[in-house]
């Protein structure tokens, strides 16, 4: 796949990074004015075809999900006024500094119409009043609808005028295809937003210190004191005789090897474990080492922990497990305590993180579909959607993550959905993994008070694991690694309202410049970092590009006002990264080198090809490598046959903090609570009962549309 390739030799230019952020930019050193509320018109966008009258007002009823994160400062983030590192007060109810900038450099006007609610609800909020507002956000749905009704601006009856966003659009089928809405005349009613693109999003993450101090070294492993492993509940996933060649990412980082499991010569350490029941925490650790020195050959040596969290690491669920049970019942050595949690999420009560067990029992046990851009699709290999709820192999793998819950290798306050976070389980040393994004949860690393960098404490990215995956190429399957966590567009976007412009070619030029604008090389960095005062005058080298690095000044406010947390403070103090293009070179300046070490293994193994991806890009030539688009042009009357299939929604596969998801739920208690037998019986009713095969014919006649639309333009 040429798009494949073409991402991976970027990658490869630039270990350690987490993302690219659209067409190719490069920034030369800045040595101009800093000060953002500079009134001089600094920009270098220059658009004839969209002219407007200076100072045109633009009513913006946007921002993402909160007061805090809109266009205007609120009184919780701002109170009595606050200063920022660019020398500027600001005040409840002044515009954010990415905002004057694109005010003052622009020429128009903002005036604040937010509600500070999500995109479904600020909607829906003005969807019956759309002339009292200019641009509007919304869900990518809702937005379709209301564009194909003739309540929002087709967007693309303008693209000619528009020559960045077309570019964009031209350069990513996929998007395209995800923000088209009507495929009859090619409609486009909102932008889109992309919190990163065409990179991966979320990675396994573990205590890399603990396995080492299990698995390294020379001799046996003994210990003062263990706990013993539970009876045995889980069985192989992988081959119990035989041998697999996997092509690893050489130590060095600079090509690709082949190593084998050669379970001829070890065993499956499942196996091998069941066979002897409940053991001491001190012999499974050493049945772990025999059987990585015996299955590889002894290619990992005495450092036997690269095998998970190494550069060439090669690991796979089985191989996990076992790691898990040796984790669990060495709570002594590891943390001189009697408990460790083996897998825990970000918020263990939390409905939206607790989908995080899901992800990973997809990526786990070779399953499409978990993590989807849109609900639970994917495009099979004969180029057709399926649904993962409809399909028997998703069953079986949350039967398998049910089995580590028997074992107790899940954190109890997952099974109990109790309010334990991971900086809870990282502060305390009570958690060993879980499945998330790479510079939030790699922070701790740089706090303390969390995890003690001084005592070798760390916690980070490892390499995504080996599993089968059926991707048409050998109808066996092949092993190898695969990451469906893939940044696309995401199911929001804003759009301009036909009402509120109607009549006034300002305001309609206006709204449009602001798109056009933010997919040129300026606007995409200043959408990310916010202003020049934000920024050093050095640039440094991001996926072959380069790009701005962040003033010491911001660096020092984000950990003070946001905790390290990039997206945080970009959304509530910059006013940046609210929509559009979310560049990911800001975001990589605040990831601790402990986070840069593991995302740059990973990176580094995408850019050699040994983790496999979907792409944004339509290739016929194997179906199965295409991104679900975000969104599909089903027709108004299409949605509203979906939405009343209430059992495929919130009702039963909700995604909501508090709400009901039986795919948890199968994890923490089985099927019989669900009314559910087997994996079979599971799929069957969520096709039938659940109306899954309505509903999946009607996804696929959009899909159908997407691609007939798709064909019309090449």
């Amino acid at each position: 796949m040429k798009k494949t390739l073409a991402l991976g030799l970027a990658l490869l230019m630039l270990l350690g990074a987490l993302a690219g952020c659209g067409p190719s930019i490069s920034v030369q050193p800045e040595n101009g004015d800093s000060d953002s509320n500079n009134t001089a018109t600094t920009s270098t966008y220059n658009n004839p075809d969209l002219a407007f009258t200076p100072g045109t007002v633009l009513r913006m009823a946007v921002g993402y999900n909160s007061t805090k994160t809109g266009l205007f400062f609120d009184a919780e983030v701002a109170g009595s006024g606050i200063t920022l590192a660019d020398g500027k007060t600001y005040n409840t109810g002044d515009l954010k500094p990415t905002w004057v900038e694109i005010q003052n450099d622009l020429g128009m006007v903002f005036e604040d119409k937010y509600q500070g609610n999500s995109d479904s609800k600020e909607f829906e909020y003005w969807k019956e009043k759309l002339t009292d507002v200019d641009m509007v956000a919304g869900t990518a749905t809702q937005l379709g609808e209301y564009g194909v009704a003739g309540s929002l601006v087709n967007i693309a009856d303008y693209l000619d005028k528009m020559p960045n966003f077309k570019a964009y659009l031209d350069a990513n089928p996929i998007v395209r295809m995800s923000i088209t809405s009507d495929t009859d005349n090619g409609g486009i009613f909102f932008s889109p937003y992309f919190d990163g693109v065409d990179d991966i999003e979320r990675m396994p993450l573990m205590r890399t210190d603990w396995v080492r101090k299990l698995l390294d070294g020379d001799g046996a492993f003994a210990a003062d004191a263990s706990g013993t492993t539970a009876t045995p509940v889980y069985e192989p996933y992988m081959p119990t005789s035989g041998k697999i060649d996997i092509d690893v990412v050489t130590p060095d980082g600079s090509s690709v090897e082949t190593v084998t499991k050669d379970y001829d010569a070890a065993g499956n350490i499942i196996a091998k474990m069941n066979a002897v029941g409940p053991m001491s925490g001190v012999d499974a650790v050493n049945m772990l080492r025999d059987y990585i020195d015996q299955a590889y050959g002894g290619y990992y040596g005495t450092n036997r922990s690269d095998l998970f969290i190494g550069q060439n690491a090669a690991w796979d669920a089985d191989e996990l497990v076992a790691l898990l049970r040796c984790v669990v019942s060495n709570a002594q050595t590891l943390n001189g305590t009697d408990q460790i949690q083996g897998l825990f999420c970000r918020e263990d009560n939390n409905n939206q993180r607790r989908l995080d067990m899901v992800h990973l029992a997809g990526v786990l046990f070779g399953v499409r579909g978990l993590e989807s851009r849109k609900d639970y699709l994917y495009v099979d290999t004969e180029g057709n959607l399926r649904d993962a709820r409809q399909e028997t192999a998703t069953y079986e793998a949350l039967d398998k993550m049910n089995d580590l819950v028997k074992e107790g290798l899940v954190s109890t306050a997952f099974v109990n959905n109790e309010e334990v976070n991971s900086k809870q389980y990282l502060t305390n040393d009570l958690g060993f993994m879980h499945f998330d994004y790479n510079q939030t949860q790699t922070l701790f690393n740089d706090q303390p008070d969390v995890l003690d960098a001084a005592a070798g404490e760390e916690y980070r990215a490892v390499m995504v694991p080996v599993a089968r995956w059926y991707d048409g190429t050998d109808p066996n399957g092949v092993y190898m690694r695969f990451a469906e966590s893939w940044r696309s567009v995401k199911p929001g976007g804003w759009a301009i309202s036909a009402a509120g412009v109607k009549g006034n070619d300002d305001k309609l030029n206006a709204c449009l410049a602001l798109i056009d604008f933010a997919y040129t090389d300026e606007g995409m960095i200043l959408l990310s970092y916010g202003p020049k005062a934000f920024r050093a005058d050095t640039t440094f080298n991001f996926n072959g590009q380069q790009m701005p690095e962040i003033s010491e000044a911001c660096r020092e406010e984000l950990w003070d006002k946001a905790g390290g947390n990039y997206t945080n403070y970009a959304r509530q103090y910059l006013g940046s990264t609210l929509s559009f293009v979310k560049c990911q070179s800001f975001e990589y300046q605040c990831t601790t080198e402990v986070g840069k070490e593991g995302a740059g293994y990973i990176s580094n193994a995408i850019g050699l090809g040994t983790i496999k991806h979907p792409a944004l890009a339509v290739d016929p030539s194997n179906w199965w490598y295409t991104s679900v688009p975000t969104t599909l042009p089903t027709t108004k009357v299409e949605n509203d046959q979906i939405n009343s299939y209430s059992n495929l929604g919130s009702v039963m596969f909700g995604t909501s903090s508090d709400q009901k998801n039986i795919l948890v739920d199968i994890i923490v208690g089985g099927y019989k609570e669900e009314g559910m037998s087997d994996p079979a019986s599971a799929a069957a009713t969520v096709a039938s009962a659940y109306s899954g095969t309505q509903y999946l014919e009607l996804q696929n006649r959009g899909w159908q549309r997407a691609i007939d639309f798709y064909n019309s333009i090449q």
